[in-house]
């Protein structure tokens, strides 16, 4: 198995047994979608999604087919998830768009095959910003600001610190919850995620996000927290 497959294979154990919550933050999303529609109105444009980080959309694929979308593009650096997350929307109702692309650069309107961006209704993220420092965070955040419509929505599911945590903290309190509570994964996918947590994650403490969010322009509220302290969707309006 290439290591690629590894890791893919480790994180679809993860989502299929329910350890980050996934199955809660879906119908979480969807709720919000919901009520986001709703608030529109029947009469209102279909809406523009954009979705940093879409990884395989086996998840939210469903979901996604079934949303009175005008077109749905999706960005990920990984460019072997991108035909996964294509066959999850085949024969969808609205046009669809893949890129192997940066987050941060699509938000700061900086992606090559995309010079004149334009603005958009929904832009939608997991797990993917955490693996941004702090001041990229507020750059994305700055940007995403920047390209989303005056009633848009962000939905941006992800890992975040609780208030006054350090990394260090966070890090010793969610390598110990794999460790003890993650035990349908072998020992091997188990390494696995440790190691890409301790290397990669660096999830924003709650009070310094919210902060850094209202000064780009966000109204800010929490949509759904998991039960680890960690897990969480926050909803971001333009203010």
């Amino acid at each position: 198995m290439d290591f690629f497959a590894q890791q893919w294979s480790t994180y679809r154990a993860v989502v299929d047994h329910d350890l980050m919550e996934h199955r809660g933050l879906s119908a979480a999303i969807q709720a919000a979608l919901s009520s986001w529609l709703a608030a529109r109105g029947p009469q209102a444009p279909a809406p523009a999604l954009v979705d940093l980080g879409c990884g395989d959309l086996a998840q939210l694929g469903p979901l996604l087919r079934s949303l009175p979308l005008a077109s749905y593009s999706g960005l990920d650096l990984t460019a072997a998830v991108l035909p996964l997350a294509a066959a999850q929307l085949q024969g969808a109702p609205f046009a669809c768009q893949w890129r192997c692309a940066d987050l941060l650069a699509w938000a700061q309107g900086a992606l090559a095959d995309d010079p004149n961006p334009q603005p958009v209704d929904l832009i939608h993220s997991s797990f993917a910003v955490h693996h941004l420092n702090d001041t990229d965070k507020r750059s994305w955040l700055e940007g995403c600001r920047r390209r989303i419509r005056p009633d848009g929505l962000l939905l941006w599911a992800d890992v975040f610190r609780p208030a006054g945590e350090t990394r260090e903290a966070y890090l010793q309190r969610y390598l110990g919850r794999v460790e003890q509570g993650w035990s349908v994964l072998s020992p091997e996918q188990r390494q696995l995620v440790q190691s890409h947590v301790g290397q990669y994650d660096l999830p924003a403490e709650r009070g310094e996000i919210e902060t850094a969010a209202a000064q780009a322009g966000w109204h800010w509220r929490w949509g759904w927290q998991g039960s680890h302290g960690a897990e969480a969707l926050a909803l971001l309006t333009p203010a």
